[in-house]
């Protein structure tokens, strides 16, 4: 048995520490193994030897400031996790392995609205198409990231009241999931996630603090700081949407008058457009049709931008991320938006906290829930079974 304190205990956390730190990241230097864990190099030197050899890391030549270097990265058949996202109308799954790579993914169209029952159904038949096609060992299944658009309480798990959703309001998705697939299931809000997958793989590369701001059926922020998804004590941080930027505005699906979500999501946008451009616009035409140069829809793109520019200032002003990414079909609009959004951010932030401030569009565009999905299951995962070499040791199993 390790005794605590004692050499051999203090070995197996710095393992620990070496593959969560490469888990987390995808892949990495020792140089920056070491930076990011505070070993020596010399430790992360030995550390990465010996996991080599045991199957865990895969070592390949690369460069880094114009030096020659090693990038390590978790072996490509150390384990697999799955990413789910449930959307409005659609639902998207991941399959992907410890070492950051896709290794199969797929889409279709599912009004999630019309049964939970059906749409968990549809999510556990996909995830076994992508398994087979994938052609990958089922027992290496570590764990599943599922995204929902809408509040989850931290405590219960339980899907709260949405209009979005209304059938799955008080559903536990991650005790359904887990029920069905026998491994452990973490679930978060579909901002959240979106903020994750470009934190990981997009445009939010390389910072530590920004916000994700979705915009369709609702307006949500997935909140970064210091690294971390910020998720408040119940759950519902983000809801930059029911900011209240007229108090004799229309009224709010959530009981308040003139939230920035009435200015800015499709429910409310469309019917602008409808007397010129008929009932069957959606978000993503609206946005062609600008980038065409149609002056309607310019107009209306560039005032949502002006609203949500007025909702990112605030959070500013809070906050002071360093980094804005505007995610979802509006997002597809390019400066027709962006500029209209620093516009707001110059007039009503502070200006310190608006010059440095960058605000990008997704790199992700659909995927960014998905891919946060695959994020989050690879961060939530332990390392002490990734290295014992028992995945699903720890895994309830479900018959």
């Amino acid at each position: 048995m390790e005794t605590p304190g004692s050499q051999s205990s203090l070995h197996r956390a710095n393992l620990e520490r070496v593959v969560r730190a490469v888990r987390l990241a995808g892949s990495l230097t020792q140089a920056e193994i070491a930076r990011t864990t505070g070993l020596s190099a010399a430790t992360v030197s030995n550390i990465v030897r010996e996991l080599k050899e045991a199957g865990t890391v895969e070592v390949t030549p690369t460069s880094a400031g114009g030096r020659r270097a090693r990038s390590v990265s978790l072996s490509g058949d150390a384990g697999i996790v799955i990413g789910i996202d449930f959307g409005h109308q659609h639902l998207r799954v991941a399959l992907g392995n410890l070492a950051h790579q896709v290794l199969a993914e797929e889409s279709e169209p599912l009004d999630v609205d019309a049964s939970a029952a059906q749409g968990f159904d549809r999510a556990e038949e996909l995830v076994g198409r992508l398994i087979a096609q994938a052609g990958v060992d089922r027992s290496k299944l570590a764990g599943i990231g599922l995204g929902v658009p809408g509040p989850i309480d931290l405590e219960s798990g339980t899907l709260g009241s949405t209009s979005i959703l209304p059938g799955w309001a008080g559903t536990r998705p991650a005790e359904e999931m887990r029920g069905r697939l026998g491994v452990p299931v973490h679930v978060d809000n579909d901002a959240n996630l979106g903020a994750l997958g470009e934190l990981v793989w997009g445009s939010g590369r390389g910072v530590r603090d920004l916000a994700y701001i979705k915009v369709a059926s609702g307006v949500g922020a997935g909140l970064v700081i210091s690294g971390q998804i910020y998720r408040g004590p119940g759950g519902t941080a983000g809801e930059i949407g029911h900011i209240t930027l007229d108090e004799a505005g229309p009224v709010c699906r959530c009981g308040n008058r003139g939230c920035l979500e009435t200015f800015t999501a499709a429910r409310y946008v469309l019917p602008l457009l409808e007397a010129s451009h008929g009932t069957d616009l959606t978000m993503a035409r609206v946005v062609r049709l600008a980038k065409d140069g149609d002056p309607g829809c310019r107009r209306v793109i560039a005032d949502v931008g002006r609203h949500i520019g007025s909702g990112v200032a605030n959070l500013c002003n809070l906050l002071n991320p360093s980094r804005v990414v505007l995610g979802g079909d509006l997002a597809e609009a390019g400066e027709l938006v962006l500029g209209p959004i620093r516009e707001s951010v110059g007039r009503y932030a502070i200006p310190s906290a608006a010059r440095q401030l960058s605000v990008l569009p997704g790199a992700l565009g659909g995927r960014a829930e998905v891919l946060g999905a695959l994020a989050l299951a690879l961060s939530e995962m332990g390392d002490s079974a990734l290295l014992d070499g028992t995945l699903q040791s720890t895994a309830p199993v479900f018959t």
